[in-house]
């Protein structure tokens, strides 16, 4: 008798909703858990090229923390596409601009760069409060 190994579908997906407070969280360790979330890591039924993941939910990303002199030294770089258009912007400024990026950009880095690393990103959402419009989905508080 032959013993096959199951290959996960898309229909086998869950979609559990999870809710993670940034506030004193360190944002690296943070964003590798929130992607292995995303990515369905925790799952049994891990899959690679199937989208096995939950949503998470982040809040209070202005209360992020960064070690050691990251917050002054680490920057952030996009280009317009024009000779000369590279802009650069240090951790403390994007801070105060969009703290919520610092998460979006840590946990992009760290999906896949193909559709499906693209499709998992969008069920990733962060707020700078401690509110957020997802009640309805009833998530559960996810421990660092």
């Amino acid at each position: 008798m032959k013993k096959y190994t199951y290959s996960a579908k898309n229909s086998d997906n869950q979609d559990k909703w999870w809710v993670v407070d940034a506030e004193g969280a360190v944002l690296g360790r943070l964003a590798s858990q929130v992607a292995a979330t995303l990515r369905g890591k925790h799952n049994p039924l891990f899959t690679p090229h199937v989208d096995m993941g939950d949503s998470v939910v982040v809040i209070n990303a202005d209360k992020i923390v960064l070690t050691g002199k990251k917050m002054e030294k680490k920057n952030y770089y996009r280009h317009s596409g024009y000779i000369g258009g590279l802009k650069t912007i240090t951790a403390d400024k994007l801070m105060e601009k969009r703290p919520e990026d610092l998460i979006r950009f840590a946990v992009k880095g760290m999906l896949p760069k193909n559709r499906l690393g693209r499709k998992l990103f969008k069920k990733l959402k962060v707020y700078t409060g401690d509110q957020h419009p997802h009640e309805a989905q009833r998530p559960e508080a996810m421990q660092l």
